[in-house]
């Protein structure tokens, strides 16, 4: 045996797993263990209360105390990238993700694990899709993790075959066998050929159907959402620029989706031939108790702590267990990479001896491997930052503000530990209200921000991140600011501070949604 002196901060590792319910993990077979990319800790860990016996008597000695209390929660700082923060965001919101179809389903227990291709009949193939009402002809297929590099991309579906099988126009692809990772994702809609026109005939812009029978209902656009309007070929895209780029879907009828929050000033086009595209994604916002998707998720989260004995293969750990999602703030700086504080309220701490070994390790456990991605960042990755007065007539109103050095944005939860006599630790959580805010720091241009604030106006703010043709929208869209003091210092351009406070938005009825690109076309990476 040979005992180490001392264990390094670059030894350890962090993990979680969903849990089935508060406190207990699934069945062991069914654990998947997703690794974490902490950059910093905060009081990770359990905190054991003690009181002293104090009698009185003439020694005036204390008496040695016992265990009354312990809290148990963990926090840490990490960079954000395409996919490590996604799982982790559903129990920050308490609600389930709103999917296009998607093959390996981040809400689906049983994933599709094989696909198989048929170059012959230009077929995406799986028993498992069970894809129902899902997909329909004309939705944009994202393909990936196939061997074979044409049967991966952008693809057009062209139909559904026995709900086993995705027919795509591309007759490029090429026979592969079942591959476990292979995977579909419904990534946006292609408009048949002159189908599409933009009517400016009421108060906001709409995307009309000029022709044809398609119900735009069954596209799969949520209100409140972000979609982007427009691909990477001529036909695909408005012949007026203006009508392509991000915007927000207001409404959607059965022949039309009605935008605000759009990136230029709509004017009336007629679509003729031209198969507009436009890309959307997966939802995730707070629901409302009418939705049915209210969800309280609680995770285990495994710190790994090393070896303290080094013949020994296996780990020593601490685990914090019942872990309720607290407080999540997005963090953007000039400069800077984008990057998130997480913290959680948890039941209870445990520790393993390295005898035991780390429960992500123990078979059949299964230790998901990290996936390597690239962070956002504060220079070419910020697609779109605006803030605006709310209005519901105007789909592009005059940002009150340019330019930002900084910005968060901040969920609180405010979770709380419920203690009972006869109980060390926590036997449940209660949640509070879902606060969001936030700080910004605009360069003063306008006086009308100023007065904004004066005037307690309804605002909204929206910001958006791309990289590598995937990205990721956050709304706010309905917000009262705070502060406004101008900054005037010598030498200096003058800087305007501003605090945001969200409420419900009366139309959407959400505070806070993030809509996840999956795909998005080359144009839209700016």
């Amino acid at each position: 045996m040979a005992l180490v002196d001392k264990i390094d901060s670059n030894s350890t590792g962090l993990r979680f797993c969903e849990e089935a319910s508060l406190g207990v993990l699934p069945a062991a077979a069914a654990q998947l263990w997703y690794p974490a990319e902490p950059n910093s800790y905060s009081d990770f860990g359990g905190q054991v209360k003690t009181l002293a016996r104090r009698p009185i008597n003439a020694s005036r000695q204390n008496q040695k105390g016992v265990i009354v209390d312990l809290d148990a929660s963990g926090g840490y700082n990490t960079d954000v990238t395409k996919t490590n923060t996604l799982r982790l965001l559903r129990g920050f919101f308490f609600a389930a993700m709103r999917e296009p179809y998607d093959s390996y389903a981040i809400e689906d227990s049983s994933p599709v694990v094989d696909i198989a291709v048929d170059g012959t009949a230009n077929d995406y193939e799986s028993a498992a899709f069970g894809l129902g009402g899902e997909v329909i002809a004309n939705h944009l297929l994202f393909a990936s993790g196939f061997a074979i590099a044409a049967n991966n991309g952008l693809k057009v579906v062209d139909a559904l075959v026995a709900d086993t099988g995705i027919s795509v126009t591309d007759t490029g692809l090429l026979d592969e066998a079942l591959n476990a990772n292979g995977r579909v994702q419904v990534v946006g809609y292609q408009f048949a050929s002159g189908t599409l026109d933009v009517s400016m005939a009421s108060s906001l812009p709409r995307l009309t159907r000029a022709s044809g029978a398609v119900d735009f209902t069954t596209i799969g656009l949520i209100p409140g959402s972000f979609i982007y309007i427009g691909g990477d070929s001529a036909p695909t895209e408005f012949v007026a620029d203006n009508n392509n780029g991000w915007a927000r879907v207001r409404s959607v009828a059965a022949t039309y989706i009605e935008l605000d929050k759009t990136t230029a000033t709509f004017t009336t086009e007629v679509g003729a031939a031209l198969t507009i595209r436009i890309f959307f994604g997966k939802v995730l916002k707070n629901e409302t108790a009418e939705s049915g998707l209210i969800v309280t998720k609680s995770f285990q989260w495994e710190r790994d702590l090393g070896q303290k004995e080094n013949t020994d293969t296996d780990h020593q750990g601490e685990y914090l267990v019942g872990s309720i999602a607290n407080e999540y703030t997005l963090n953007l700086k000039q400069a800077d990479k984008l990057h998130a504080d997480l913290s959680f309220v948890s039941i209870d701490h445990e520790t393993v001896d390295q005898s035991v070994g780390l429960k992500s390790a123990t078979a059949p456990a299964t230790a998901v491997p990290l996936v390597s991605e690239d962070a956002f960042n504060a220079t070419s990755h910020v697609a779109r930052t605006r803030m605006t007065i709310l209005s519901p007539t105007d789909a592009n109103p005059t940002p009150l503000f340019g330019f930002m050095t900084d910005f968060n944005i901040k969920i609180n939860n405010n979770v709380k530990p419920s203690k009972a006599i006869g109980y060390l630790g926590a036997f449940a959580v209660t949640a509070g209200q879902f606060d969001v805010s936030g700080e910004i720091t605009a360069y003063f241009s306008d006086v009308a921000a100023v007065q904004s604030v004066r005037d307690n106006e309804d605002v909204t703010m929206d910001v958006v991140f791309v990289r590598d043709n995937y990205g990721v929208a956050y709304d706010i869209p309905l917000v009262s600011l705070g502060n406004g003091r101008l900054d005037v210092t010598q030498d200096n351009p003058i800087t305007l501070p501003l605090e945001m406070n969200a409420a419900e938005d009366r139309t959407f009825h959400h505070t806070l949604l993030t809509t996840i690109f999956n795909y998005l076309p080359d144009v839209a990476m700016g």
